[in-house]
């Protein structure tokens, strides 16, 4: 069987896929699942490629590894640290513990075996989650941190769950020994690692960045990473343990963005090749079989993961918030499916368990994008964001203001540009975060949510000389507006966007001026280039 052809079919198939899935708005990362369970389907792979499909998955999971370790920095680290090692701990723990024994009484698997299933099942996908609160700008909102801040611990905890399998699966009966012995080339390698990454990685990377030449430059970046990478194979750990140590120590050097622009053409791509591996681990066969099952565990274990970090998150945020972090961590992850392909090849699950369980996690993984697509909605339907209570639904007696609605870092500029002109303005803010910030930097701001139209006719929005729309999330942008229109028809309505496709969510709205951002970026680049050259002249 020809490779190239395997390689062109996956290709041509991505390409296709992900094009028509896209006009949809339906995420790459399911085209590439689909394209993996095509591929493997057509060539038959199954049989004839196993050992070649765990390597090429591995390679996937080794540089996602990195791509997390250059985000998270050590420093990174220890600023979230309750997120991490409390909140993270906490998921981990309960998870495993019910997820276990429901394995243990349900299917009979072994005390062992169960261990790993609960732990495998309390893991979620940081890839999925990762790409999707990046492209929603979610990251550092509260619940994208406390779920990045989980998503770290999980990453770590790979290793060790990686390294009970090892040791249940021992023939040795020295266990003692064993765990003293990975004591041992855990801190040589952690010794190794620190010492290369302080002494001599950023002298390495300067001389590097002096030839001008991004090929040698990737080229270092690359045997960096795989250098680390197999330097943790050597003292028995997993390959994603080194790529990961590597992306920290990156991290740490002036370099770390300058690495992170040259590696955006690629972080996709692979990303792209780990979820194709992904589809390739699908049998269709056992599917086909097991259909029933698959769905009632997927939907199962993410109604159970859901209410499991909910209901711990309470006792530490808001009730909002903790509903969106257990909507975002509620899939099952992809470094589950190396711990059940690992387990299974070392007899602690049987192969139909491995594959219903393999399916269950892919289904859970696709329809975790939908939630995270339309995770707002869904906070929406089952908890309402509260209107405070301390706001009067009455005439605040306004008149001739500027009503900013956001205080995010756009609407802060805002206020600063308001201040030297001394216009009298108040700002709405529905984030109370936010809200506390503008408190402390002594702004009128106040707890509300614009898009409530009783709240607009409270600040008198109908006698205001203007309303500033400055949200960064277009559907809030788009129900604001519906309800200014309603509201204050002849309101003088300024509204942000990011791009044109944005601005064609508020077409049809009584809105009197749309600023494209990127569209007003482009003017004022161009504008200052022409000046620079005028002077140059």
């Amino acid at each position: 069987m020809n490779y190239l052809s395997i390689i062109l079919l996956a290709t041509f198939l991505s390409v296709v896929i992900n094009s028509l899935l896209k006009r949809y708005n339906i995420p790459t990362v399911i085209g590439y699942i689909i394209t993996g369970v095509a591929v493997t389907t057509f060539f038959d792979l199954h049989h004839d490629f196993t050992e070649q499909l765990h390597h090429i998955a591995e390679f996937g999971i080794v540089f996602l590894m990195f791509t997390i370790g250059l985000e998270f920095s050590y420093r990174h680290l220890v600023k979230m640290k309750r997120e991490v090692f409390l909140f993270g701990f906490m998921q981990l723990t309960l998870s495993a513990v019910v997820f276990g024994f429901l394995a243990h009484k349900l299917w009979h698997i072994s005390f062992q075996g169960s261990i790993i299933v609960g732990l495998a099942l309390g893991l979620s996908s940081t890839a999925i989650v990762l790409k999707m609160l990046g492209e929603s700008g979610q990251m550092h909102a509260p619940y994208g941190r406390k779920a990045v801040g989980i998503l770290i611990f999980q990453d770590m905890a790979v290793i060790p769950i990686l390294l009970m399998i090892t040791i249940f699966s021992s023939r040795s009966g020295d266990l003692g020994g064993m765990l003293w012995q990975t004591l041992i080339d855990a801190v040589a390698v952690g010794i190794i690692i620190y010492l290369v990454g302080k002494y001599l990685l950023e002298w390495v990377l300067t001389q590097i960045a002096r030839t001008n030449s991004t090929e040698i430059f990737l080229t270092t970046i690359l045997l960096i990473v795989v250098g680390s990478a197999q330097l943790a194979h050597f003292f028995g750990f997993s390959y994603s343990l080194g790529a990961f140590l590597a992306g920290m120590m990156l991290a740490e050097t002036h370099y770390k963005y300058k690495i992170e622009a040259e590696l955006v053409p690629f972080r996709d791509l692979l990303l792209g090749l780990f979820f194709t591996t992904v589809g390739m681990q699908i049998d269709l066969a056992v599917v086909a079989q097991n259909i029933g099952w698959i769905l009632v565990i997927a939907l199962v274990v993410m109604a159970m993961k859901f209410g499991t970090i909910f209901l711990f998150l309470r006792f530490f945020t808001r009730p909002r918030v903790a509903l969106k972090t257990a909507l975002t961590l509620a899939q099952v992850g992809e470094f589950a499916l190396a711990v059940f392909a690992l387990a299974q090849a070392n007899d602690l699950l049987d192969m139909r368990i491995t594959q219903i369980m393999l399916s269950a996690i892919i289904i859970s993984m696709i329809a975790s994008v939908f939630i995270l697509g339309h995770i707002r909605d869904i906070a929406d339907m089952l908890m309402p964001e509260p209107e405070p209570e301390f706001v009067k639904v009455e005439s605040t007696g306004f008149s001739n203001h500027v009503v900013v609605c956001g205080y995010g870092p756009l609407g802060q500029k805002v206020t600063e540009e308001l201040k030297k002109q001394q216009a009298h303005y108040v700002v709405l803010e529905h984030d109370i975060r936010r809200m506390e910030e503008g408190q402390r930097a002594g702004e009128p701001i106040f707890f509300a949510n614009a898009a409530n139209e009783e709240i607009l006719k409270h600040f008198n929005v109908a006698q205001a000389s203007a309303v500033i729309v400055a949200v960064d999330n277009a559907r809030h942008l788009r129900l604001i507006c519906e309800a200014l229109e309603n509201t204050a028809p002849e309101a003088n309505v300024v509204a942000k966007v990011k791009t044109l496709s944005e601005a064609e969510l508020i077409a049809g709205l009584d809105v009197d001026h749309v600023v494209v951002e990127s569209r007003e970026m482009a003017k004022l680049l161009v504008a200052e280039a022409m000046r620079c050259r005028l002077f140059a002249q």
